[in-house]
C-alpha cells in the first residue's frame, strides 16, 4: 500500500471512482473545473496547448480538489500533492495512454494524442490525496461562486431573425 493509499479516505476513494470532473484549485489561484480520469487511487488531468488551461498546475506540488455527488453539490474537498509525469518515463508509457483512451473528442486515435502530449508540452498531472478531507458539516455553508473573470471575447450583436417581412399598413 502507497502512502498516498493511507492517507485516502472511504469518502474520497469513492468519489473519485466516479469523478469525470474535478474542481482544482493551486494555492493562490481561482478553481478549475477539469475533466479528470481516476486511477490507481489518484486523479490524472491533463492541461497545456490544444487542451484544458489549468494556470499553475503544471508546476503546483500542492493542490486542493473538490469533488461533488450524484446530486451535482460539492460533497467532499481535500489537499492533494501533484506530481507531474514526464515523457518516455516508464509511469509515462503505463498512465498517459490510459487518459489518452478517456479522452472525449479526441482529435485522432489515443497514441497520437499521447504523442502530441509529449511534443507540445502539455501537462499530465496526478492528484493524490495527501491529508484530511473535508465533508459533511466540515464544508462551507455560503456561495463560493465568484464573480466571472474577465475576457477579451467580443460578441457582434445581431439583428432579430424575422421569418417573413410585416407589412406596415
Amino acid at each position: 500500500m502507497s502512502d498516498a493509499d493511507e492517507r485516502s479516505t472511504p469518502l474520497v476513494d469513492e468519489a473519485m471512482k466516479k469523478a469525470a470532473v474535478a474542481w482544482v484549485g493551486v494555492p493562490g489561484g481561482p478553481a478549475y473545473a477539469l475533466w479528470c480520469v481516476p486511477l490507481e487511487g489518484a486523479l490524472f488531468v491533463v492541461s497545456g496547448p490544444g487542451e484544458q488551461p489549468a494556470p499553475g498546475l503544471a508546476d503546483a506540488t500542492r493542490a486542493e480538489v473538490t469533488l461533488r455527488g450524484d446530486h451535482g453539490g460539492r460533497i467532499v474537498t481535500w489537499p492533494a500533492d501533484v506530481t507531474r509525469l514526464a515523457p518516455g518515463t516508464e509511469h509515462w508509457e503505463t498512465i498517459a495512454p490510459l487518459v489518452a483512451a478517456k479522452r472525449l473528442n479526441a482529435p485522432g486515435p489515443a497514441a497520437d494524442l499521447v504523442a502530441r502530449w509529449a511534443a507540445e508540452g502539455c501537462a499530465l498531472n496526478r492528484l493524490a490525496p495527501a491529508g484530511d478531507p473535508a465533508s459533511g458539516t466540515a464544508l462551507p455553508t455560503g456561495s463560493l461562486a465568484e464573480s466571472p473573470r474577465g475576457a477579451t471575447v467580443v460578441r457582434a450583436t445581431r439583428k432579430p431573425f424575422r421569418l417573413h417581412r410585416v407589412r406596415r399598413r
